[in-house]
């Protein structure tokens, strides 16, 4: 919850997603507040945005944190709601359904970087916290962030708009606090995948918002 807060208040004020932006959340501390974070609540919640959108100049942005698996299930139940885990290629079919043309995908997961080549397209950036083959760390319930949303969204994102440049210095950041933490299954490896459309797009929202 933290996390997708910190992500939220990132894109407002340092993207101009003021008033565009929404939450799903799993938690009972907000499940009046906000809407639950299902596989069909995000579906709906693309399918919204996407006729509010402009599809030909607008990019679509989502972070998703949760639970990854090594079989690139993200877990979305929280007792006593027990739903379906979302996958890569759900994701995939809800955008392409929606006539979403420029999307920024954001997996913050253990094992994530499984989702990369499923969201892969000219018009896609896809950044996960993690490759396929390794845990993201951070994540525990004494985390406040997890080490990935810690560098990329409260740091970098605060100095650049770049994400690809972002993505790159919190690459070595985290690579430098796993092994002070003692991390055990090696580097997390957090991946990154740009279309060239995408990258495009980019650089107009850059140039928009200034430096």
């Amino acid at each position: 919850m933290r996390e997708s807060a910190l992500v939220d208040e990132v894109m407002r004020t340092r993207f101009g997603a003021q008033g565009r932006s929404l939450q799903l959340v799993n938690n009972v501390a907000t499940a009046e507040a906000w809407p639950w974070a299902t596989p069909q609540n995000l579906r709906r919640a693309i399918q919204r945005v996407a006729a509010l959108m402009n599809r030909e100049e607008d990019l679509l942005f989502i972070h998703l944190s949760s639970h990854g698996a090594r079989d690139g299930q993200l877990a979305a139940a929280l007792w006593p709601l027990e739903v379906e885990a979302v996958t890569p290629q759900q994701l995939r079919q809800w955008l392409d359904e929606a006539g979403v043309r420029h999307r920024i995908l954001s997996i913050s997961a253990c094992y994530s970087g499984s989702w990369i080549e499923p969201l892969a397209d000219t018009g896609s950036l896809v950044m996960t916290a993690a490759d396929a083959e390794h845990t993201s760390y951070g994540c525990g319930r004494g985390s406040e962030l997890t080490f990935f949303g810690r560098a990329l969204y409260a740091e970098q994102l605060r100095t650049t708009r770049s994400f690809e440049s972002a993505h790159a210095e919190a690459r070595r950041v985290i690579e430098r606090r796993e092994q002070e933490a003692g991390k055990s299954d090696g580097y997390s490896n957090p991946q990154i995948r740009v279309g060239e459309r995408a990258r495009r797009q980019l650089a107009l929202l850059e140039a928009s918002l200034g430096k």
